[in-house]
This record gives C-alpha cells, sequence and structure tokens, in this order.
C-alpha cells in the first residue's frame, strides 16, 4: 500500500545529512534536521526547511537518542525518518519505533536490520542461500575452541576475530601467530563488548592477498530484488575503507556476473527490500570469493555506484518506502562510465589521527565528472565529538584512467581547506601509486605502503603561508605594484 511522505527527518548529521536532503530538494520534499549544541551552525541544519535541537554532544545524548528524534519529527510535521548512514541506521528497535509511531521507516524492516545485524545469524542464511562464506568458528567461548577449530579443520595463521554485533570495523582483531591468539581474544571481546554490548565474537581464516567486493542492491515490497553492479572498497586503513571505486578492477566479467547474482540471490531469500549491499572478500590467489555481512542501510560509498548507473539511490528509498514498484528492470541498468571515491576525513595525514576545529579557508573548483557530498563550509567548525569525514569526493568518466586523472586534479590543485589538516596528501599519493594505478592491490595496502606514502608528499603549513605572504608584501614594498594589478 503506498504511503505518501509529506516531510522527511533527517536522523543524522554532516555529510550523510547534506546528502539525504539533497534528494528531498530535488524532489520538493520538505526536510526537518536535527542537531546537538556543537553543530547548531552545520552545514545540514541551514539546509533543512526546520531544524530541532535534540542533546548536548555526546551521541547518547542527542544523534543516538531515538525517543528526542521521533519527538522532532512529530513536533515538526514530519511523516518519515531517514537515518542516513552511521548511528542509527542499522538499528533494529529504532526501526521497530519509528513505525509503531505512525511514521514512514526510509530503509529495510527492523526484522531484517535485526536478522543481518548479528555476523552468525548472517553467514548461517547466505549458508542456507547457497552462498559461499570463508571457513570460520562461531561463537568460540576460549583461545581453546579456536585452536580445537584450526586443528580439526587444517586452518593455518593468520585468523580474523571478529565481533558477531555491528560493523564499521570495531571488534575485528588479526591474529598472525600463536603466542598473539590469548591477547588478541580478549581485545575483540573487549571492543565488541564496548562498542556494541555483546562481546560475542566469530573467527575465521585470514584471506592473505584479499579485496573487498560489494554488491549494491534495490529491492521493493512487490518482490523485485535489482543490482546496480559492484564496487572495489579494498583501499582500507584498520578496516575503515579510504578509497572506494566503480566499478572493479580486481574480477573479470564472469566473475562480476556470478557475484552480483549471488547478492541478488541473498537478498530474494531474507525478503530484503529498500537500498542495501551485499559485502564479499575476494581471493585474489583462487579467484573465489566468500560472503562478509549484509549492510542494512545506504553505504558512505554509494555515490560511485549512482555516478555509473545514473540511479539516485536516496530517491529510490524514497520510492521504496512509499510502497512503489521500482520502474526499471536488471536489462535497464547498463553502466557505462568509471567512477572514484575518496574520503576527505579532517585527519592528519601522516597518522591518521583526527583533527578539529575551524575551518578558517575553503576553497573547491568542481569541473565536470566531479561530484562533491559536503558536510563543511568555509567558517564552519569541525567538533572533536564525532565522525572525521568532511567531504566526499567523487569523479568519474569513460575509464579509469580518466577517473584517477580527474581526482589527481581536484587534490592537486582544485581543493584547499585550511584550519584542520585533511586527508588531502595521503589520498594524493596513494591514487599516483604504480599499483593502485595498475589495480594491484589488496586490503593490505596501506599497512604494506605507508612509509612510502608519507614520504611521498609535503604538507603545507600556516607557517609556509605566511612566509609566501610576507615574500609578496616585501617585493611589493619594494619593486612597486605590478602592472597586472
Amino acid at each position: 500500500m503506498e504511503r505518501k511522505i509529506k516531510k522527511v527527518l533527517v536522523a543524522n548529521r554532516s555529510v550523510p545529512a547534506v546528502r539525504v536532503i539533497q534528494t528531498c530538494q530535488d524532489r520538493k520534499i520538505p526536510t526537518t534536521a536535527v542537531y546537538s549544541t556543537p553543530d547548531r551552525l552545520a552545514a545540514h541544519v541551514f539546509m533543512a526547511n526546520s531544524a530541532v535541537h535534540i542533546g548536548d554532544a555526546p551521541p547518547s545524548e542527542s544523534y543516538l537518542n531515538q525517543d528526542k528524534i521521533i519527538n522532532a519529527a512529530r513536533s515538526t510535521g514530519a511523516n518519515a525518518i531517514h537515518p542516513g548512514w552511521g548511528f542509527l541506521s542499522e538499528n533494529a528497535v529504532f526501526a521497530k519505533k519509528v513505525q509503531d509511531a505512525g511514521l514512514i521507516w526510509i530503509g529495510p524492516s527492523a526484522e531484517v536490520i535485526d536478522k543481518m545485524g548479528d555476523k552468525i545469524r548472517a553467514k548461517k542464511t547466505a549458508v542456507e542461500a547457497n552462498v559461499p562464506v570463508i571457513p570460520g568458528v562461531n561463537n568460540p567461548k576460549s583461545p581453546d575452541d579456536i585452536r580445537k577449530w584450526m586443528k580439526d579443520e587444517d586452518v593455518a595463521y593468520p585468523i580474523m576475530i571478529k565481533a558477531t554485533a555491528g560493523g564499521g570495523g570495531k571488534g575485528m582483531v588479526r591474529v598472525q601467530q600463536e603466542c598473539e591468539l590469548e591477547g588478541a581474544f580478549q581485545q575483540a571481546k573487549s571492543e565488541a563488548k564496548k562498542s556494541f554490548g555483546d562481546e560475542e565474537v566469530l573467527v575465521e581464516k585470514f584471506i592473505q592477498k584479499s579485496r573487498h567486493i560489494e554488491v549494491q542492491i534495490v529491492a521493493d515490497s512487490h518482490g523485485n530484488v535489482i543490482h546496480l553492479f559492484e564496487r572495489e572498497c579494498t583501499i582500507q586503513r584498520r578496516n575503515q575503507k579510504v578509497i572506494e571505486e566503480a566499478p572493479s578492477p580486481s574480477i573479470t566479467p564472469e566473475i562480476r556476473q556470478d557475484i552480483c547474482q549471488t547478492a541478488v540471490r541473498l537478498m530474494k531469500a531474507i525478503g530484503y527490500t529498500s537500498a542495501g549491499t551485499v559485502e564479499f572478500l575476494f581471493d585474489a590467489d583462487t579467484q573465489k570469493f566468500y560472503f562478509l555481512e549484509v549492510n542494512t542501510r545506504l553505504q558512505v560509498e554509494h555515490g560511485v555506484t549512482e555516478l555509473i548507473t545514473g540511479v539516485d539511490i536516496v530517491s529510490l528509498m524514497i520510492d521504496i518506502a512509499q510502497g512503489e514498484t521500482l520502474h526499471f528492470a536488471q536489462e535497464d541498468i547498463n553502466p557505462n562510465r568509471w567512477a572514484l571515491e575518496v574520503r576527505l576525513n579532517a585527519e592528519d595525514p601522516k597518522n591518521f589521527s583526527p583533527s578539529f576545529g575551524k575551518v578558517s579557508r575553503l576553497h573547491l573548483n568542481a569541473g565536470p565528472g566531479i561530484r562533491v557530498a559536503q558536510g563543511i563550509f568555509e567558517g564552519g567548525e569541525i567538533p572533536p565529538y564525532y565522525d572525521s569525514l568532511a567531504m566526499l569526493l567523487m569523479t568519474a568518466g569513460p575509464d579509469r584512467e580518466t577517473a584517477i586523472m580527474k581526482m589527481d586534479s581536484v587534490l592537486c590543485r582544485n581543493l584547499r581547506v585550511e584550519g584542520v589538516k585533511t586527508l588531502a596528501p595521503m589520498l594524493l599519493s596513494i591514487i599516483r601509486h604504480p599499483k593502485f594505478i595498475e589495480g594491484d592491490f589488496s586490503t593490505k595496502f596501506l599497512e604494506q605502503h605507508m612509509a612510502e606514502l608519507v614520504a611521498s608528499f609535503k604538507e603545507v603549513d600556516h607557517e609556509d603561508e605566511a612566509l609566501k605572504i610576507a615574500k609578496y608584501v616585501a617585493e611589493i614594498s619594494a619593486l612597486g605594484t605590478p602592472n597586472w594589478i
């Protein structure tokens, strides 16, 4: 049954909130923003038609406060809630609360979120749907349980210990050798408990030369499940993605068809609706792929898929939430571009430590084939309480070489951010690295090349800028005003 969305509350901040609001503006759907005290002058607050203060800086008092968010929707006349990504986007309890309040939840059902949020249940579902999974053991109670599994299954180190709840790289510890097992087991359980309130873990064989490939799915409530092809998300640091691209340079057309159809089969099996992503680990040595997890939300990197397919995924989520049928079939999706995305975080490019404060200068010259999802503005503040993502920079072209060339131009010449440090120098070093250009990399790329990447760039700090200005002033004083001024 179709339910018309009249106004959308975006239960998020910064880049994800901006992204959702942009589509709502295109569709002339009014929006409500929510904000914490330090975000009162944030970009998403100015973009929305109305905004509600929901608490102080700690996420538990603001962006994770479910009742305040639902009350904000009611008080501003919003009859739908879009969670963006992060915060409450994969919280089954919140999704159910939204629906119980008589509001429209723009996302998959609470039941599916709950089922796929547990890695053990998700893996079991994948096995039942005949989807290949990485060899592993569920819920080991002690390191001895892990040792027994390794002996019985003839598994050698390294292995990966993972929290069964949550995601985003939290609660994941790689174990290289036997002497690390005891400490890694306790570390993974501790991180899982701290991040997700659940210390249960699973253990899997670690694939040495792995690539991270995910398939974007959209599904309506009428049984139509369509894939929008795959994305390559292999360049990561501590299981957090840094650069993404579509399509993947790692796989053949035959593997592409197989992995995409496998993702569709799994999503049909679990009764998925809305937009979602099936993540796989691809073994470059054996050319085999294995199920990792289902992300029951909009992905950060969804923009590269939009660029190569011409589809607005956020808009589709709105259509599906209203009960509409997908207006295209699988054969209508024919990617004809290559797209690249970098995550411009407010972090020190030498060590990835967060950098917060006032953005004293922001210049971005976006030309053809360049797309930006911007969560900051000149004069705005980047607070120390939340994710450090400042903006997403995407480029597209007829081939991978062109997409990389355009990204090089953006990072090298067309972007300037002052007041905070960003990953721009590191991102530029990565896309210029011969191995990246060749498409020859694994999830350990940054780990293997970190020193080399850092050595290849030189930051221009504020002292350098001050010296340039002083030199210019001195020249004007000594030589007079140039003719061109």
